[in-house]
């Protein structure tokens, strides 16, 4: 295969290093690297990563901080044919023992704390090959010394085809059991080529991602990928002082973070300097958020809040000026979340609710305009399985489209709207209720933080948080019942319970774990 046909994603790299050598690829903290040193650095790694055993075809558990051996190791690997396993490890002790006894991978490389996690949980007893990144730890090989390869044994990527594995990213499992879905180089490629196109992403602009994984997109676009000072799994609790230093220092253009690192920002209440883009995705961003956020920003920074999913990214596009001039006002009358147009390349359709697995995919299943359903997507960036599930393999896909999990329904205008989790709506003998849906309702009030709504012994509950605690809860909730009155689907939910903060996924601390807050709550409706 020659090496123009490659469909390596690390290949990727190569050609900002060749186009555009000495900009810089990674900033972390006082570290800089160029790509063409990253690349050659990468490519250093990938023959000491085969020296200690790895080939083409095997799968590597990476559990290591952001930073740039972060980058440095999910490139060679890549470049070696290596499928990075990634996970975060904020999903949870067993979860996290679970998802590497899946994915099955022949080397575990992650931090010396990443070892004694590992020793300690017996994870990963296929891992014959053990490295260690970021220090020393017994038995394991320095992933530093693995890099010390002479300059001339840099190695190329290996051939790869499009249908290749080239990666398996782990779900935050918030709605489930965490799954591996499977990414092959091609699908990476069609991810690229989506993001350049509907952001208007440059070579040679400056990003700020607060999620690593989106770090990854930045560098393969050659962006300059600046890490933050932040600990990424605990984006709702970043410092906005340092996040705002990242973007002041690096005169950076775009930002990546999650709706609730955002809100830490625009709480923050400090004006955001320079950008001209910014990206929010993980869970639907509150129409709250955006008009706080919206002012801090500079005249003419575009705010994009891109609806996907680890499976399936991205998929529909809406911009913050859309959402607050109109469809904002229609989320609080019960419509759902507008995640915007389906992209270009990618198919979307509106399926008929049901839990069970479809074998073959039909016209006849989509159902008629406006009305809910499941939300199925197909395209060339949509992962083709799970790793090791064939059971949520056939239940997620139909031929080669893919049941989101999540309910919608399309408007007259084409536009996507969200309606909640699948498996999260709420059913009565009365009626069925949609989460996202009903939430828009109550959402809307000035004292909400936000709210979720969860079955609890056959009742519908809506569980609110409030900006300020020491709000008069009597009162709220009084305004809340006359809230819902108003509108025909939120009508009968008349059990309203005060929760101090909602627990939400590991991964961008903004979608709520809805099943925890289902069992709090229906101890106190027992009660």
């Amino acid at each position: 295969m020659s090496e123009e046909n490659n469909a390596n994603i690390a290949a990727r790299v190569g050609q900002w290093s060749i186009k555009t050598p000495m900009r810089a690829a990674i900033v972390d903290g006082r570290e800089r690297l160029s790509f063409l040193g990253f690349d050659e650095g990468c490519g250093r790694l990938s023959v000491g990563l085969s020296k200690a055993g790895l080939k083409k075809g095997m799968r590597a558990a990476v559990l290591v901080p952001p930073g740039i051996d972060f980058y440095a190791l999910a490139f060679a690997l890549m470049r070696l044919g290596v499928s990075p396993v990634l996970i975060d490890p904020g999903i949870g002790w067993d979860r996290l023992g679970r998802a590497l006894k899946e994915a099955q991978p022949q080397a575990f490389i992650g931090s010396p704390k990443a070892h004694l996690a590992r020793l300690a949980g017996r994870w990963a007893p296929s891992a014959r090959i053990k490295i260690v990144a970021g220090g020393f730890f017994p038995g394991a090989i320095s992933a530093a010394e693995l890099g010390r390869a002479p300059a001339g044994a840099i190695r190329a990527p290996v051939p790869t085809k499009p249908e290749d594995a080239a990666a398996i990213l782990f779900t935050s499992g918030s709605t489930g059991a965490p799954k591996g879905a499977l990414y092959t180089h091609g699908m990476l490629h069609a991810q690229l080529d989506l993001l350049s196109s509907a952001f208007g992403v440059q070579a040679g602009q400056v990003s700020v991602p607060t999620f690593p994984l989106f770090g990854l997109f930045d560098v393969a676009l050659g962006q300059t990928v600046v890490i933050p000072d932040m600990d990424a799994s605990k984006p709702a609790e970043a410092d906005p002082r340092k996040i705002l230093a990242a973007i002041v220092d690096s005169q950076a253009d775009q930002l990546f973070g999650s709706p609730a690192l955002l809100d830490v920002l625009a709480r923050h209440g400090e004006k955001i300097p320079r950008l001209s883009r910014v990206l929010s995705a993980g869970a639907p961003v509150p129409s709250k958020l955006l008009a706080r956020l919206v002012p801090l920003l500079p005249e003419g920074c575009r705010v994009f809040t891109p609806y996907g999913a680890t499976e399936a990214l991205p998929v529909a596009l809406i911009e913050a000026q859309e959402v607050l001039s109109e469809t904002a006002e229609m989320s609080a009358r019960g419509l759902g979340t507008c995640v915007g147009r389906p992209l270009p390349g990618v198919d979307v359709a509106v399926i008929a609710i049901g839990d069970d697995p479809i074998s073959a995919w039909d016209d006849s299943l989509r159902v008629s305009a406006d009305e809910v359903g499941e939300i199925a997507a197909r395209g060339p960036n949509v992962s083709p399985m799970y790793f090791n599930r064939p059971e949520d393999t056939a239940r997620a896909k139909i031929g080669s489209w893919h049941r989101m999990g999540d309910l919608g329904r399309f408007d007259a205008r084409g536009r996507l709207w969200f309606y909640g989790r699948k498996s999260q709506r709420v059913a009565t003998p009365s009626r069925t209720f949609f989460t996202v849906a009903c939430e828009g309702v109550f959402n809307a009030h000035p004292k909400v933080k936000r709210t979720a709504l969860v079955g609890a012994r056959g009742v519908p509950v809506l569980c609110v948080e409030l900006d300020d605690p020491a709000s008069d809860k009597e009162s709220v909730r009084r305004e809340l019942l006359a809230l819902g009155a108003r509108h025909e689907q939120t009508r009968a939910i008349r059990t309203i319970l005060f929760h101090p903060k909602f627990p939400v996924d590991i991964r961008h601390n903004a979608k709520i774990f809805r099943e925890r807050l289902a069992d709090w709550a229906g101890e106190r409706v027992r009660a």
